[in-house]
């Protein structure tokens, strides 16, 4: 019911918005003088003088733009991974230190002749062609082929010959020198007569950059025309539906020159712009679509121009603050993991999350405080009709009811939805896909493939570094030679080679395994070697001996993820348990949020082991199926989705809390919070799913699962857990949701969503009244 005062009379019951019965005419000097005497906070305060100096703020935004525009293309970016503290990073630095370099980047070509006959002559002047090509070129060190005499390079049935390609240049240099011998392998596969295919170090650089940067492109694109899309929906008005896309962007690209910059201190993955962009687009969006909402809102409850802007800022930009905090305590977490990757993901996610806020707390009540209503220019018909926050009915509002009526039935049936779709982590398995992460229908994986089935020697080797003062002592080449028959007798293991350091001290032996570096061929040959074969060679010897090469790495990276994640995720549960138990001062708040938190969470996980590693579904979505999940996978998104999900609660509970505290009506306050968040969730989940899903419409395996992961979480998060959880559990706990202890009343007073104050009342004079203040 509201109330409105004309010509001196108290008008009760109106159905109309109080907003028809004043004049919110921008340039009123009463109005001008009535925002003055207004007491904002600090998000309040911060906004209103963003609007009554937008020059300033538009100025100050275009330099930082530019800045940043300069800095981004100083990135210093790496695609190394791991811990530098395993055994295995500890073997590659001796062995480089030992050998005064690293491991040669090296490339297999694959020479093929169709089924049937082969064509002797034509074979040999192809294989030899390519190898005269190869060793011509300026950073090859060596070619080697059958014709060399190294018979093992041809298949018995001559349909297949490998020619191995050693460069002059390490593995982590830029191995831009050496790509002429793709260009080789391009012109042969063309014009040769035969098929020629290759996979190594610089065939699958260059497929992973061209790959990412697919997945980046159309990530945006999708991303980006998806969100404009909803947000017509939203706001129906395209200035309005503008101003959150325009601001997202500002956003990524601002955090892309604080990363840029970081980059030059701290070397960042290779993936970190993706990453962010991705992070960006999603949160940036979504806290401007609250505050230019709820901007929108105030105006239509009748305030002047720059009192709504403050107001919004008072609510809204509060909310949006206390999520930004929320996310970014999240996403800390990934700063403990002690590997590059983590630690270049959580650095972007936080740096563009920081910029999404801090546009949205001065950039956007700069640009409302410049256009005023004419937010509204353009306005779709149908779509333009805007609903108040008070009035029900439609989709939320039936099923508000429904759930309200049966609160026990709903949370039992929901809950168990949720669990059933977070059994499949019972049957998770972590790694690194490696070359097995490439589509089938590429070059590189088909030679892989083909390699490691039809020869003797994979591609990959592993490393067995034995440490001692003097290596050359009888009792360390026993174990040597004890190794080395063990290795002959098991099949996965080829051909080896020993070098030892000129000191005398270090002695690696490097033998090639048959299988990609996460397979369970490989993580058993490992283990073997770990466990049973160098136990038994080095068996009282005064000697450390430690295992190399990219599946032990796999494996040690895995096995840290496994040691970490928990107390990551227990710290993170604590710290935004304490924030939300301070913000709303209640407890069972707070703890019903981080439950369904980590149901929404854990029904994410269960949801990417079916598709990606069982293969249920990948193919209806275009999905790579795998045998294991990425291992930063899990974490990443732990950290993203509980961050995310605490945006839609803190959305939703901040409205609830707002209204109980004004009328101590639990039931109501629920169903007024769902009615008056609907709109606004319901379309920033659908535009973090068209992000989300267009990252995930790429063609690495790796962004594939991060994308789909993080689409699914956000659809139940919005739609199972907000429509059904969130008021089924409100309805079943009535007044004890708010329970707070009475000996912690000392605890400080944070309201999350402010104060709005009382609705203006029009005047004679057609003047809203002074509002009351906005205090914290």
């Amino acid at each position: 019911m509201q109330h409105a005062t004309i010509n001196g009379q108290n008008i009760v019951g109106l159905e109309q918005p109080v907003a028809q019965f004043t004049r919110r005419g921008d340039n009123m000097s009463t109005n001008q003088e009535l925002s003055n005497d207004l007491n904002l906070s600090f998000t309040g305060s911060v906004a209103r003088w963003s609007a009554r100096h937008k020059w300033i703020v538009l100025i100050a935004t275009i330099a930082v733009l530019g800045a940043s525009f300069m800095l981004a293309g100083q990135m210093n970016v790496t695609g190394e991974g791991g811990v530098e503290t395993t055994d295995t990073r500890r073997a590659s630095a001796l062995i480089e230190k030992a050998t005064g370099a690293e491991p040669r980047a090296e490339e297999f070509i694959l020479v093929e002749a169709a089924e049937g006959s082969v064509e002797e002559a034509l074979f040999e002047s192809v294989v030899g062609d390519i190898v005269a090509k190869v060793r011509a070129i300026e950073a090859v060190e060596s070619a080697v082929s059958y014709l060399d005499g190294a018979e093992a390079l041809r298949t018995s049935d001559g349909r297949l010959a490998l020619i191995q390609v050693t460069t002059s240049l390490g593995q982590t240099d830029d191995l831009e020198p050496a790509e002429p011998v793709l260009d080789v392998v391009e012109d042969a596969n063309e014009h040769s007569g035969l098929r020629v295919t290759t996979i190594g170090n610089m065939s699958v650089e260059r497929l992973f950059g061209e790959m990412a940067e697919e997945t980046f492109q159309k990530g945006e694109m999708i991303g980006i025309i998806t969100a404009l899309v909803i947000m017509l929906a939203v706001f129906g008005a395209v200035v309005a539906a503008a101003i959150p896309l325009l601001l997202a962007i500002a956003a990524v690209l601002t955090a892309v020159g604080i990363i840029s910059a970081v980059s030059m201190i701290w070397e960042l993955n290779e993936f970190t712009v993706i990453v962010t962009t991705m992070v960006g687009l999603a949160v940036g969006i979504d806290y401007t679509l609250l505050i230019v909402q709820r901007f929108r809102e105030e105006r239509d409850r009748g305030y002047e121009r720059f009192d709504a802007i403050g107001i919004a800022g008072a609510t809204a930009s509060r909310t949006v603050l206390f999520s930004g905090v929320a996310v970014a305590i999240a996403l800390a977490g990934m700063l403990i993991m002690p590997d590059i990757l983590f630690k270049s993901f959580g650095v972007g996610a936080i740096v563009v999350v920081v910029t999404a806020v801090a546009a949205a707390l001065t950039l956007l009540p700069a640009l409302l405080g410049l256009l005023g209503d004419r937010v509204n220019w353009l306005t779709i018909p149908i779509l333009g009709r805007r609903r108040s926050p008070e009035s029900g009915g439609g989709m939320w509002g039936a099923i508000t009811s429904v759930v309200a009526a049966h609160p026990a039935v709903s949370a039992v049936i929901t809950a168990v939805i949720l669990i059933g779709l977070t059994a499949p982590v019972l049957m998770l398995e972590l790694g690194s896909g490696g070359v097995s992460m490439l589509p089938d229908d590429t070059d590189e994986r088909h030679a892989f493939n083909v390699v490691i089935d039809r020869f003797s020697d994979g591609i990959i080797t592993a490393d067995i570094v034995v440490l001692a003062p003097d290596v050359n002592t009888a009792a360390i080449q026993g174990g040597l030679e004890t190794l080395s028959a063990s290795l002959e007798s098991d099949d996965f293991f080829g051909s080896s080679e020993t070098m030892t350091s000129p000191k005398g001290d270090l002695v690696d032996v490097r033998v090639s395994i048959a299988g990609d570096i996460s397979s369970d061929e490989s993580i058993a040959g490992i283990t073997r070697l770990r466990d049973d074969y160098i136990p038994a060679a080095f068996d009282g010897v005064d000697a450390e001996v430690l295992v190399g090469g990219g599946t032990a790495e796999v494996m040690d990276t895995v096995a840290i993820v496994w040691t970490y994640v928990p107390l990551i995720m227990a710290a993170v549960l604590a710290a935004s348990f304490l924030l939300l138990f301070i913000a709303f001062r209640s407890i069972v708040v707070p703890l019903k949020a981080v439950v369904m938190n980590l149901l929404s969470v854990g029904a994410a996980y269960g949801m990417v082991v079916l598709v990606f590693q069982k293969g249920v579904g990948s193919s209806l979505f275009g999905f790579q199926e795998v045998p294991v999940i990425e291992s930063w996978i899990p974490l990443f998104l732990f950290a993203i989705l509980f961050g995310l999900s605490m945006d839609y609660h803190v959305f939703l509970l901040s409205r609830i809390k707002e209204r109980y505290e004004e009328t101590g009506d639990n039931s109501g306050s629920m169903v007024y919070g769902l009615h008056s968040t609907a709109s606004i969730i319901t379309g920033a989940a659908l535009i973090m799913v068209a992000v989300f899903g267009g990252f995930a419409l790429g063609p690495l395996s790796m962004f594939q699962q991060m994308g789909f992961g993080l689409a699914v979480a956000v659809i139940l998060d919005a739609t199972i857990i907000r429509m059904v959880l969130v008021p089924a559990s409100m309805e079943l706990l009535g007044d004890k949701n708010w329970y707070f202890p009475a000996w912690l009343e000392w605890l400080p007073k944070i309201s999350i969503e402010g104060k709005r104050g009382e609705e203006p009342e029009a005047q004679p004079n057609g003047q809203p009244e002074a509002q009351a203040a906005f205090g914290d």
